[in-house]
């Protein structure tokens, strides 16, 4: 689903720009994800994490692409199934925060560990509407995003790659490099990568 901004087929004239508290998605995609959390909420957060093929089997019936090896955690807080993609054992653990306005990609074996932060969303500073803006995230095969991490919105996180524990991601990240800080700078090629 699409902002007001960048969906051009909706008819906002009329209605208050978001900062003025209008709505930045259309009534329809608000409906759509009320009932994905409510889903959501009475479903699966509560259950215990050898439920996965539960969890996986709803956020499927909500448009995601999830191999049935991956692993997602009750506790993560997910934006819009849609937009969320998942390999082969592939994992969100607990209490992640997976913003996924625009598509975020898990690469086979990618990991994203506790309280990790997703973002695919920002504002455009630079235009007096402040309009919501969108690129989506890849977190290629193999590679971890350590606890409490954040990715910024257009980051793509290279085969192999770590994110170190509360690093920030706002670039792209090389294969099998580990990162850490904020902003995120290698520190070392990861051993036992591709030779």
């Amino acid at each position: 689903m699409r902002s007001r901004f960048a969906d051009t087929t909706l008819d906002t004239s009329g209605e208050p720009l978001p900062r003025f508290g209008g709505a930045t998605f259309a009534l329809r995609f608000r409906l759509m994800r009320l009932s994905w959390m409510i889903c959501w909420t009475l479903l699966a957060a509560w259950t215990p994490s050898p439920c996965s093929r539960w969890r996986i089997w709803l956020l499927r019936r909500f448009g995601a692409r999830i191999h049935p090896t991956a692993i997602v955690r009750g506790s993560a807080r997910i934006w819009w199934p849609g937009n969320l993609v998942m390999g082969q054992h592939a994992s969100m653990g607990p209490g992640v925060l997976c913003y996924n306005i625009a598509e975020i990609t898990f690469g086979d074996f990618a990991i994203v560990s506790q309280r990790a932060h997703l973002c695919t969303g920002t504002h455009d500073v630079d235009d007096s509407d402040f309009p919501l803006t969108s690129r989506s995230i890849i977190i290629e095969a193999n590679a971890w995003v350590a606890a409490e991490a954040f990715v910024g919105p257009g980051v793509v996180i290279g085969e192999g790659a770590v994110l170190g524990a509360r690093a920030v991601a706002a670039r792209a990240l090389d294969p099998w490099t580990i990162y850490v800080g904020n902003p995120a700078k290698p520190v070392r090629p990861r051993r036992g990568g591709p030779v």
